[in-house]
């Protein structure tokens, strides 16, 4: 099987937020299984989620994913879940608690990146431990973007 669009072999990625890379510093990345119900895996499987807009968050010892968007299946009757209902989030107690101590002690933040599927056809959320960045940061990252761009196109020219 070929490459997807998320670059390891196998994966199939459903949604990605790509300006979490731009607005925030990624220090480390967890991968997070999702706790769905039936017709939120059928949607996901149709490719139609948004994760831009969520965020992670701890309460009572649990991880929580807020705001994740997976619309409800069209084929679904009254058994129909929420699109944008609190879900779940399956890691182990020592991550969980790793995680809420960085955001709780050192001000960082838990920012969704990708929504996808694993080799074995399971739903997974990559998650990353993250710091916001400043507004001169950002023109930073911009600057740096459109230096290596423009040295693409010089070294195609050239050569």
């Amino acid at each position: 099987m070929a490459a997807q669009k998320g670059g390891a072999p196998g994966r199939k990625v459903i949604a990605d937020n790509r300006k979490a890379r731009f607005n925030y510093e990624i220090e480390e990345v967890l991968e997070a299984g999702i706790e769905l119900k039936g017709t939120e895996v059928k949607s996901l499987r149709q490719g139609k989620s948004n994760v831009a807009e969520s965020y992670a968050a701890e309460y009572d010892g649990e991880m929580w994913i807020y705001n994740l968007y997976i619309p409800e299946y069209t084929q679904g009757n009254r058994f129909n879940h929420e699109p944008r209902r609190p879900r779940k989030l399956l890691l182990h107690k020592r991550q969980i608690n790793k995680l809420a101590g960085a955001v709780q002690k050192e001000g960082k933040t838990i920012v969704p990146l990708k929504v996808y599927f694993n080799e074995q056809g399971r739903a997974k959320l990559e998650v990353a431990l993250a710091r916001g960045k400043k507004v001169h940061d950002k023109r930073e990252t911009e600057k740096k973007r459109d230096w290596n761009r423009e040295k693409q196109r010089l070294l195609k020219n050239q050569g």
